[in-house]
This record gives structure tokens, C-alpha cells and sequence, in this order.
């Protein structure tokens, strides 16, 4: 396998509504879209960082740079026998999952494309079909974020994620819990909290609640350890689980029950299927973050949500939640069941339109 071409494209995406989480709120996504030619074929890849280094330390201009000065131009023309062995050709770059991440993703739906096979059977997938959550940003007040759940209830999905921090959590987890008492109900803190909250956090057991996601440090694993043992509620790490070397740490600590998995923060899906395994042999249930992606990181989110762990709904959600219009074609639909049927077309299963990314292009930059 050889890259002949990378070309890189920044697009401006306008959120249909804004997303506000402990870090803040977002409006709209400046993305970096990676398509890599071989073989008279291109694959295409999402860089997932934020406009500014709030998540991780990675960052939309960081990226850029990183890629087209250094790893992009290191690999063009360089020779490899499929994406599985993609990794071993990155320069020595440390940390950067996202950059690199989504220039492996883009490597594997080229090498799918190639082989003329689906991308999710590609990397090893068995589901023809996902389940489907949603998560939904802090409202500015209750009553706008009851209704968005009801909106998402009676479109079916099949779990409700909402983002909490201090000052926005116990009691409107009590409101949601009260109106809607049956559903499968997570909360997200994104690293608003320290262990010294531990009895306010105790609170969460009221309601029953699937997980809270990632309520400590984002470079936390013991301290996490320490509080699942206080806490009945079952904790999910995300911005602590980098690799398949944290993922064997928290569960050796205990310091989860879950872990959410996503592509870019692990660095693509080669150490995603790393962690898949080392959390299947476990016995612990992974599911699928997501990261404001466009059409065309969901649809790569879709292919790695089919691995046999993933056994929980995710948040890969329908491209109409959060674009007027999506980047890919069909634009990704969920079902009344709350779920996503798994396209077989070759690569990750979508049309692109490019009329469209054109419009949406800021900079575009090729390398070779």
C-alpha cells in the first residue's frame, strides 16, 4: 500500500444549536478533513480536536501544522503492507492522537475501499446494525433542556446523556428523573469535580443513573478508583483512557466499570481495538464518545461502534441533530428503534458531497 497524495481541507460547520459543556460553548466546528489518494482511490478521515485546547491539548491550528509540516510529509510515497501496519511509519511524535487519529482513519478507509469491503468488516465488525444514545448540552435553564429529551424520546433513541458541573447537577437530574423515570439516564461532568466533592457526588445514587462519564481530572485514573468505591453509581472514563496501557491501569484500579471509547483521543483504530479487546477480556462494556463530528467522523464512529463490546448505546446520533446539512451522502439516519443500520458500500459507506465541502473549505493544503 502506498500514499501518493494527502490533501488536507479546514471546513466551518454551523451547529444547528450551540453544544455547552463544563468547557464551555460551542457554536461552530472548524474541522480538519483528511483525504489520502493511493491506487487511483481516496479515503477520508476527521480530525476530531476543538478550536481551542479545552478537551486535550490539541487544537484545530496545532493540528494543521502538525500534519502538513511533518507527519503528512513523512509518509507520502512511503510504502506499507495494509492500515494495521500504518502506525509503525508515524514519525516519533508524541502525543497528537487526533492529528494522527484521523489520518489513520483515513488510511483505513482507503485500504477498506481498496479491498473493495466495508470499513466496519474491514477492521472486524459484526454488527449490521448499532444502538443509538444522545447527549445533550447544558441548557440555559430546565425547561429547555426537558424538552429537548422529549424531543429525543419520541425520536427513539435508546439512552440520554446530559452534561452536568457544579451548580447544574443534582437538582436537574432530580427534574429529569421525575419526568422521565424510566429512561436509560447518563451524566457527563467532564472533569468538573475533585475527589473533595465525593459526598456532594453520592448524590448521583438517587437516580439510578447508567454512568457518570469522566467526573474527575482528565489525567486521572487513581483518584477515579478511589470514588467508584464510594459510589454505588458505575463510573465511565474518557479523557483518562488514551491507550490500551491506561485502559489495563483502570481496571487493574477499579477505577470504572466503562469506558468510553473514542477515535480520535486513542489515536485511530488500531489502539481502539486495543482497548476494545483489553476491556472485552475484562468483562467491562465499551461505548462510543462523540466529538461534534461531521458526517464523516460519524460515519467512521458507526464502523468502530460495531465490535462486539460495544454493547452500549453510544453517542453516535443523526446528522440532523446538529448540521442543516451534512458533508456526506445519505446524511446519517437512526431509526424509530433508536438505532443506525450499518451501510456495505465499500470503505465507510457514504457518499461525499464535495460541492458542498468545497463551499465549506477555509484552506486547503496538498502534500505530495
Amino acid at each position: 500500500m502506498k500514499i501518493e497524495k494527502i490533501t488536507l481541507r479546514q471546513v466551518s460547520m454551523p451547529l444547528i444549536h450551540f453544544f455547552e459543556t463544563s468547557f464551555g460553548r460551542t457554536t461552530q466546528r472548524e474541522i480538519i478533513l483528511l483525504e489520502v489518494l493511493g491506487e487511483g482511490l481516496s479515503g477520508w478521515g476527521e480530525v476530531t480536536c476543538g478550536e481551542e485546547p479545552v478537551y486535550s491539548e490539541e487544537w484545530v491550528d496545532g493540528a494543521w501544522m502538525l500534519l502538513g509540516d511533518m507527519i503528512g510529509p513523512a509518509i507520502v510515497n512511503r510504502h506499507f503492507e495494509s492500515a494495521a501496519d500504518f502506525c509503525e511509519i508515524i514519525p516519533a511524535v508524541r502525543g497528537h492522537n487526533m492529528a494522527k487519529g484521523g489520518l489513520e482513519a483515513a488510511v483505513w478507509d482507503l485500504d477498506a475501499r481498496q479491498a473493495g469491503a466495508p470499513l466496519y468488516r474491514h477492521i472486524g465488525g459484526v454488527r449490521a446494525e448499532i444502538p443509538c444514545g444522545v447527549s445533550i448540552g447544558i441548557q440555559d435553564s430546565i425547561d429547555e433542556l426537558l424538552e429537548k429529551i422529549a424531543v429525543e424520546v419520541e425520536a427513539g433513541y435508546q439512552r440520554v446523556k446530559i452534561k452536568i458541573k457544579p451548580g447544574w447537577d443534582l437538582d436537574v437530574l432530580r427534574w429529569v428523573r421525575d419526568r422521565f423515570p424510566g429512561i436509560k439516564l447518563m451524566a457527563d461532568a467532564n472533569s468538573a469535580y475533585t475527589l473533595s466533592d465525593v459526598d456532594h457526588l453520592k448524590g448521583l445514587d438517587e437516580f439510578y443513573l447508567m454512568m457518570i462519564e469522566q467526573p474527575l481530572a482528565c489525567d486521572d485514573i487513581i483518584d477515579h478508583g478511589k470514588l467508584q468505591a464510594a459510589l454505588e453509581t458505575p463510573i465511565c472514563l474518557d479523557e483518562s483512557i488514551r491507550s490500551v496501557r491506561h485502559a489495563g491501569q483502570a481496571i487493574e484500579l477499579r477505577a470504572c466499570r466503562m469506558i468510553n471509547v473514542k477515535l480520535g483521543r486513542v489515536g485511530g483504530f488500531g489502539e481502539a481495538k486495543r482497548i476494545h479487546d483489553a476491556a472485552e477480556a475484562a468483562g467491562m462494556p465499551v461505548w462510543c464518545g462523540g466529538m461534534l463530528e461531521s458526517g464523516i467522523g460519524r460515519a467512521h464512529n458507526i464502523a468502530l461502534s460495531t465490535l462486539p463490546d460495544f454493547v452500549l448505546p453510544g453517542d453516535v446520533s443523526a446528522s440532523k441533530r446538529y448540521w442543516e446539512r451534512d458533508i456526506i451522502t445519505p446524511p446519517v439516519e437512526v431509526t424509530p428503534r433508536g438505532t443506525i443500520e450499518v451501510r456495505e458500500a465499500p470503505g465507510f459507506g457514504y457518499g461525499l458531497d464535495h460541492d458542498y465541502i468545497a463551499h465549506l473549505t477555509t484552506r486547503q493544503r496538498e502534500i505530495g
